[in-house]
């Protein structure tokens, strides 16, 4: 059996509601989020292999994030329970349904990860990203796990999801970036997080990043779709035409459907990723696009069941 670790935060978005007619503020609604949560959700829903490795609070919503994973079938038994609270990130959403966030996470518990030790022999595959390879002392612990993937040939996927409030140096932040790019197989990323690790006197692209030694950048583009790079090859697939109640959670669901997809198709290997054909890869990108639209087509991210692909 395959499996895949999604490493990384498991926080609480707090969703602002409409407002009311003359209400001074809006009502805000809680709802469980986090990059890496988000993509776990979704390869456990789409029946992938998958456990959440995160630092995760005892406090209430700890306890709801830890049970909305097994729900979806997403294993747990990596999970380390701590005592410090669960980070917050406060949503608000454009008419356009796109959403802009402002975080609550100093000592928070995700911040706290320790380094889980070795990998089972069957986990194929690791992805990492958002703000958990951002907030210390846990960035170095996720870094130095993603390295130790590469080094045992296990594939290794990363989706930044820039979060620049958060970010103190932005080119400590680039320069560090382009340094994984040698333990990275597939980079998946928005062309906002593209256009912002360009700049600057640190800032590189996606020809850099093939250069040095990513043998595939997944780059989405909202309603323009989603374009696969390769040293050979550039596939672009279009979105699908929904309508967008909100995007939260909309290029986490394109993670967990690329990776679910590779999974699919047995190409969860460093070297098998490499082997993949544009045909192939263009499969791989209509099926993370339909998982996207299903997701953008509801409230808060609530990536689609397996079943509900199937009958689409």
């Amino acid at each position: 059996m395959r499996e895949i670790v999604v490493c990384g935060e498991a926080l609480v978005d707090v969703v602002q509601q409409e407002q009311a007619s003359g209400a001074t503020l809006a009502p805000l609604q809680p709802a469980l989020g986090g990059g890496p949560f988000n993509v776990a959700i979704t390869l456990g829903r789409l029946g992938s292999a998958v456990s959440l490795l995160s630092a995760v609070s005892t406090d209430n919503y700890g306890e709801a994030i830890v049970g909305s994973l097994q729900g979806a079938g997403v294993g747990t038994a990596m999970l380390q329970r701590r005592r410090e609270p669960t980070s917050l990130a406060l949503a608000t959403i454009a008419d356009n349904g796109s959403a802009q966030y402002s975080f609550y996470v100093e000592g928070t518990a995700d911040r706290t990860v320790a380094d889980p030790g070795s990998l089972a022999p069957t986990v194929a595959a690791a992805t990492f990203g958002t703000l958990s390879l951002v907030l210390e002392p846990g960035a170095t612990v996720y870094e130095n796990l993603m390295r130790r993937c590469h080094a045992e040939r296990r594939l290794v996927v990363l989706d930044p999801n820039i979060r620049s409030v958060l970010i103190p140096d932005a080119d400590a932040y680039r320069r560090r970036f382009r340094s994984w790019m040698p333990s990275v197989d597939v980079v998946k990323l928005s062309d906002e997080d593209a256009a912002w690790l360009g700049e600057g006197a640190a800032g590189s692209a996606v020809k850099d990043w093939l250069a040095d030694g990513v043998a595939a950048v997944i780059t989405t583009a909202g309603a323009s779709g989603i374009t696969v790079t390769t040293t050979e090859d550039e596939v672009t697939v279009p979105a699908r035409n929904v309508d967008v109640v909100d995007t939260i959670g909309a290029g986490d669901s394109v993670l967990g459907g690329l990776v679910h997809q590779l999974d699919r198709l047995g190409a969860l290997s460093p070297d098998s990723v490499r082997s993949l054909t544009a045909d192939q890869w263009r499969e791989v990108a209509e099926f993370a696009a339909h998982v996207a639209a299903v997701t953008v087509s509801r409230r808060g991210a609530d990536p689609p069941w397996a079943g509900e692909l199937r009958s689409d």
